[in-house]
């Protein structure tokens, strides 16, 4: 099997355990909930509202980040084999729309996933579908 056949996720995980995980963290207070994993993108919401604004009412840049971030993160997690684990080490983010309301939806797919590194791009979209955010995060492969 070439690199390319090879599924995304080598450690597979349900959406109860990626919101379990989520207890007790920064995602719980901002309530980002995962909602769907396919064979190569996981995908999560956060709600546009007062946990989440700037102080003109407007979707927080930190907090579209920290969604990023968190979907990066995780999928990362779920592309190493046993043993290892993943630590961001870079993330940019582009912020192409103003949201005032509702619910975002990111989603993270792969760019590279090495044996050291992975690049994940992540897509935060409006209920219309409409692009927000876009991110870039490099996260570094660990033995844990």
């Amino acid at each position: 099997m070439s690199a390319a056949d090879r599924p995304v996720f080598r450690k597979p995980s349900t959406l109860e355990q990626l919101n379990a995980s989520s207890r007790n963290t920064a995602m719980e207070p901002l309530g980002i909930v995962f909602t769907e994993i396919g064979p190569d993108y996981l995908r999560a919401t956060m709600p546009v509202d007062a946990r989440t604004h700037q102080p003109y009412g407007l979707l927080h840049g930190g907090a579209s980040v920290l969604l990023a971030e968190t979907l990066g993160s995780s999928a990362g997690m779920m592309a190493v084999g046993e043993g290892q684990g993943v630590v961001g080490i870079e993330i940019n983010a582009n912020h192409l729309r103003g949201v005032r309301e509702g619910t975002v939806t990111g989603t993270a797919r792969p760019l590279h996933v090495g044996g050291r590194t992975q690049v994940w791009e992540i897509r935060i979209e409006d209920e219309a579908a409409r692009l927000v955010c876009i991110s870039r995060l490099t996260v570094a492969v660990i033995a844990i």
